[in-house]
């Protein structure tokens, strides 16, 4: 059976299309224009996005997108490519590709990139799976993969989709992994260290000053260690991972490189990784020839396709305009204002909300509802609803779980003084409500179309359908 996707069979268009022709007029209502667009326009004012004010999500690094990748991103030229066109008439895209493997591997200091993952929780999995095919290849099947409490969340639940066993340990009093920790975990595993997974900075903010030495113990049992790269956004510049003992690592196009973020997608999580994790990705792989540039399938190794096509490559585009219209002066400066701005915020709200580890902290700064539900009964949950009230979008509440009733503020560098005196304000009033009036909070959200909802019966009996109108219920969901 023929796989060229242009040697298709004869088919009698007009029989098929006869066969699917309706026999009746459908049952459509009958709106006018203006009425079609004033209810998508109401919607569109409804929503809460980054375009309209401050989106203060921990570790989710919500920040502007730039309007010039989005014009780079709709060019007829990259928008209307074809996915399964031949490479002699997709040079440019497949060009645009290979740049942005160069620049991401140079900025993170490891040798190869593939960009095909869709998301920066595809690009773990992807990775584990590159580090499973690898250790295969040296006859080992290790199981143990060591993960910190103060990584990213994602990262136990890719250990367990790709087979592995996640082994979890704690940090060390002032919140970042110890070296000793780490070498007496692996030393109870024995032989079976497949690797280690660690975010870096951490998900307090933190810089993981022992890496060096912990990937050196991870390396002497034969393991390899793997680099969450979703805080990426506070070190650009700074450090590279590869430098300092990261062997394999993802990208969130999202957070670091401005590409959309949210709603479902469109994601892209690419992963860089070291010469002897090569043969192993995913592939076809874009690739510079004396002939132009292709699309290498001749991977004998490799762990197969991870997603359709070559990924999201309207995301690549974006993200390749952000790189090259900044330049690496000005991929240095993010990371300096992101971490002032947090530096800025922590100084400011820390004696309203006390932080969860009273240390210098990088892109986001934790804070703890300990004091506040000890004086007043009010709860992070309280302040996060409140928080929209004032117009703000809750920060990430509850994570990490190593700090009592966190509150995860990431300002990111797009945000100006004002904006974030202007939430130090909000947090302060809040503070004071919760001390005079708590139950204004506790009820809170009070100005949103909806309030505040039964967040926990929802999870337990999530409604997955509709009813249909006239057949016995009503057309909300059902309960």
């Amino acid at each position: 059976m023929s796989l060229d996707p242009l040697d298709v069979p004869d088919v009698d268009v007009g029989a098929v299309l006869g066969s699917l022709k309706r026999r009746e007029p459908a049952a459509l209502p009958e709106v006018s224009e203006p009425e079609v667009v004033r209810h998508y326009v109401r919607l569109s004012q409804w929503n809460f996005s980054i375009d309209t004010q401050f989106f203060p999500l921990g570790s989710c690094t919500m920040k502007h997108n730039p309007k010039v990748n989005e014009w780079a991103g709709r060019l007829p030229e990259f928008a209307q490519v074809h996915p399964l066109a031949p490479d002699h008439l997709a040079q440019g895209s497949l060009e645009i590709m290979f740049r942005l493997q160069e620049l991401l591997a140079v900025i993170v200091g490891l040798p190869h990139v593939s960009l095909q993952p869709a998301a920066g929780a595809q690009g773990e999995f992807t990775g584990l799976l590159m580090m499973q095919a690898l250790h295969r290849s040296r006859g080992r099947s290790p199981k143990k993969i060591f993960i910190p409490e103060s990584a990213h969340g994602t990262n136990p639940a890719s250990c367990a989709l790709s087979g592995f066993e996640a082994v979890p340990f704690p940090a060390g009093p002032a919140g970042i992994v110890e070296a000793a920790t780490v070498a007496a975990a692996v030393e109870a595993a024995g032989d079976d260290v497949a690797g280690l997974m660690i975010t870096n900075p951490n998900t307090l903010g933190l810089f993981e000053s022992d890496l060096p030495q912990i990937a050196k113990i991870i390396h002497d049992k034969g393991g390899l260690v793997y680099g969450d790269g979703a805080n990426l956004n506070a070190i650009l510049g700074k450090v590279r991972p590869g430098d300092i003992g990261v062997d394999i690592m993802q990208f969130n196009l999202h957070k670091t490189f401005t590409t959309p973020h949210g709603g479902g997608g469109p994601g892209s999580g690419p992963v860089a990784f070291t010469a002897e994790l090569e043969p192993f990705q995913p592939g076809p792989v874009p690739r510079r020839t004396d002939s132009g540039y292709v699309l290498d399938g001749n991977r004998p190794h490799s762990i197969g396709r991870v997603r359709s096509f070559q990924g999201n490559f309207g995301m690549m585009v974006r993200a390749y305009t952000y790189i090259r219209e900044l330049g690496a002066a000005g991929l240095s400066a993010v990371s300096e204002l992101a971490v002032l701005n947090s530096a800025y915020l922590a100084a400011r709200v820390k004696d309203l909300l006390p932080l969860g580890f009273d240390t210098p902290s990088l892109h986001e700064a934790v804070f703890s509802d300990r004091v506040l539900e000890k004086a007043t009964g009010i709860k992070t949950l309280d302040v996060a609803k409140r928080l929209i009230d004032y117009g703000f979008h809750p920060p990430t509440v509850y994570f990490p779980l190593v700090v009592r009733g966190a509150l995860m503020v990431e300002p990111t560098e797009t945000e100006t003084r004002q904006t974030i005196d202007a939430f130090v304000a909000a947090i302060e009033c809040i503070v004071k409500e919760a001390e005079a009036t708590p139950e204004l909070l506790r009820e809170a959200p009070h100005l949103p179309r909806v309030h505040r909802l039964d967040e926990a019966r929802a999870a337990r009996k999530p409604s997955l359908r509709w009813r249909a109108a006239g057949s016995g219920g009503s057309s909300s969901p059902s309960a």
